[in-house]
């Protein structure tokens, strides 16, 4: 059963990432920033969501800093609510966050919600197909399939540590590919159907 054996994925993905050394996360996430802002085709003032690091995630904040360097809106995703997709709202450094129920740090309602043109998701695990695996609550994958629906062109993008990749990664319709993954290391894309 699929449910089982991602579970099993996420108990082993975590372990993994984890492991990952310190030396390792010492400077990803300003080598990401730097690969993304040169990979990922952003028209002038693109709005791009990232996401606010949660314990040992991949730290995205290089990146959100890179976004605005360069002219870009930057925003932070919002759970609204179970089984909803997730909204967005604009973010600049010295914003006022709350905590969610989910211990994430998320803009509060006066910043204002946005659409963004790239969505950058973290993830537990990915595989060489595009697929990630994420926490269980399947926030993204709603999310993505909502965009991918009304935001002409939207991308994908994983952000996360190269040695959480797996070879066997299990996933299911209800799962939305990458087109992009960014690692402290490589650039790849995913061509979808």
């Amino acid at each position: 059963m699929i449910t089982n054996d991602k579970a099993a994925a996420r108990i082993q993905a975590k372990a993994q990432r984890r492991a990952i050394p310190a030396g390792t996360r010492a400077d990803a996430g300003a080598r990401a920033a730097a690969l993304f802002m040169g990979a990922i085709p952003l028209p002038p003032a693109s709005t791009v969501s990232a996401y606010w690091p949660l314990g040992d995630e991949f730290d995205s904040r290089p990146l959100l800093d890179a976004l605005l360097q360069s002219g870009h809106k930057a925003a932070l995703p919002v759970v609204v609510g179970a089984d909803q997709p997730l909204i967005f709202r604009q973010w600049q450094p010295g914003d006022d966050m709350a905590v969610s129920s989910f211990g994430v740090s998320e803009p509060r309602e006066a910043a204002g919600e946005v659409r963004p043109n790239v969505v950058v998701a973290p993830f537990l695990a990915f595989n060489a197909q595009g697929f990630r695996l994420g926490y269980g609550g399947g926030y993204y994958d709603r999310t993505l399939r909502t965009l991918r629906q009304s935001v002409p062109g939207l991308l994908a993008v994983g952000l996360g540590f190269e040695l959480q990749e797996m070879a066997t990664l299990p996933h299911d319709s209800n799962d939305e590919p990458l087109d992009w993954l960014i690692s402290e290391h490589h650039v790849r894309q995913f061509h979808r159907n």
